[in-house]
C-alpha cells in the first residue's frame, strides 16, 4: 500500500507560482507512475499531468502545458508539481496518485491522495 499525501497548496494571485508536493510512504513508490488531477467545482476530476516511474516520460494536459512542470524524486518517494503563471481556471483540489508505470490516468489510478486546494485570486 501507498499512502500519497499532498502539500504546498493555497492562495496565490494569478500570474504567481505555487509548488505541490506528494510524498507516498513506501519503498514501492519507485515502481508507481505518479501524477496530478485537479477537481473545480461542478466538474469532472481531470487530469492534469503524470510522470512515468523512472521519470524519463511526462505528460501534460493542453490546459497546463508550459505552465506546470512535474517531477520526482525517487529516494525521497516525492513528486513535485511546480505551477507557474497560474490563472483562475487552475482554481482547484489537486489530487496526487499513483498507479501503473509509464503513465496514469484518472480511470488507472490506484492509490489518491487526500487532495490540496489551490485557489488563484484576481
Amino acid at each position: 500500500q501507498v499512502e500519497p499525501v499532498e502539500s504546498g497548496g493555497g492562495l496565490v494571485q494569478a500570474g504567481g507560482s505555487l509548488r505541490l508536493s506528494c510524498v507516498a510512504s513506501s519503498r514501492t513508490f519507485s515502481r508507481f507512475a505518479m501524477g496530478w488531477f485537479r477537481q473545480a467545482p461542478g466538474k469532472e476530476r481531470e487530469f492534469v499531468s503524470s510522470i512515468s516511474w523512472d521519470g524519463g516520460s511526462t505528460r501534460y494536459a493542453d490546459s497546463v502545458k508550459g505552465r506546470f512542470t512535474i517531477s520526482r524524486d525517487n529516494a525521497k518517494n516525492t513528486v513535485y508539481l511546480q505551477m507557474n503563471s497560474l490563472g483562475l481556471g487552475d482554481t482547484a483540489v489537486y489530487y496526487c496518485a499513483a498507479g501503473g508505470t509509464i503513465t496514469v490516468s484518472v480511470n488507472t489510478a490506484v492509490y489518491w491522495g487526500q487532495g490540496t486546494q489551490v485557489t488563484v485570486s484576481s
